[in-house]
């Protein structure tokens, strides 16, 4: 049975949890990959072969990202998820305990997912995902503020949902929402799946961001200028720092503000944990 919600009151509810006692501390429920980023000149052609890439092992999964960026922005975070009994297992939790992430992790009988990314000199990308551990997300008691992706089952979402006061999906991979959220973040495409919902932010590129209150705008924003190198995780950063400006407190314009420079900040590095920006960095970059 779903836990019964605060009462909200006047616009402001839509946006905030009705208490703030506890508004930086973030449950995020999701993925945990090892990335396999090989960097190339240019994408490959359908059946083209390039040679001369280099090859790096990093930290990775939207789920364990977005909780490495919300941690960097501030928040007390937690993260729920599984990984293998394998020598991934380690590598890919790396980057979480160094943002000082508090573990509720799983060892499942399944490999620890692997992300296989290709990225191009200009910052293009394609991503191949085996979820491996990650399908076996479930059984997880959280309360409170939570943030979900959706490259977990939607059983473990809904999971989420029944237990959370708060919760923010980012809907990709693309597919139906199994829940109503309180906030849902998209871009374009998957804005299009996912339809007209109570609060939604829609990415939409080098355009920046809109916020959408039942379909209706309430806020638009343009990210900062910089030379793209990996997007891989900009729109993980764009949800993670969404999330934790609004559970701050701030204004809907100014939020989205601020989620757009932390998504330029990580597209203009390489890697998807090492991209994620501080506070302080988005500070910065928006008084520029």
């Amino acid at each position: 049975m779903r836990r019964k919600r605060p009462r909200r009151q006047g616009r402001r509810g839509l946006f905030w949890p009705a208490s703030q006692a506890s508004a930086l501390e973030l449950n995020v429920v999701g993925s945990i990959n090892l990335d396999l980023v090989a960097r190339v000149r240019g994408l490959p052609r359908p059946g083209e072969t390039l040679s001369g890439a280099t090859l790096q092992r990093i930290s990775g999964g939207k789920g364990a990202n977005q909780a490495v960026a919300a941690a960097r922005l501030g928040a007390d975070v937690r993260m729920v998820g599984c990984v293998g009994g394998d020598p991934y297992a380690q590598e890919a939790l790396a980057g979480l305990l160094d943002a000082g992430v508090r573990l509720e992790v799983r060892e499942v009988d399944a490999p620890t997912g692997i992300a296989i990314i290709l990225v191009a000199d200009n910052g293009e990308n394609v991503i191949v995902v085996v979820p491996g551990a990650n399908a076996h997300v479930g059984g997880f008691t959280v309360e409170g503020n939570v943030l979900c992706q959706l490259e977990i089952p939607d059983e473990a979402v809904q999971e989420a949902r029944g237990q959370a006061r708060w919760l923010c999906v980012n809907a990709a991979p693309a597919r139906p929402l199994p829940v109503d959220a309180d906030l849902v973040v998209a871009n374009g495409y998957e804005a299009e799946i996912v339809g007209e919902q109570p609060l939604l932010a829609v990415t939409i590129g080098a355009e920046g961001a809109v916020l959408l209150e039942h379909g209706k705008e309430i806020a638009r924003a343009r990210p900062p200028r910089v030379v793209a190198v990996d997007g891989t995780a900009a729109g993980d950063a764009f949800t993670a720092c969404l999330a934790v400006s609004l559970l701050e407190g701030r204004e809907p314009d100014e939020a989205l503000r601020r989620a757009c420079a932390a998504g330029a900040l990580a597209a203009s590095r390489f890697g998807a944990q090492p991209s994620l920006p501080t506070t302080d960095e988005v500070d910065a970059i928006l008084r520029t």
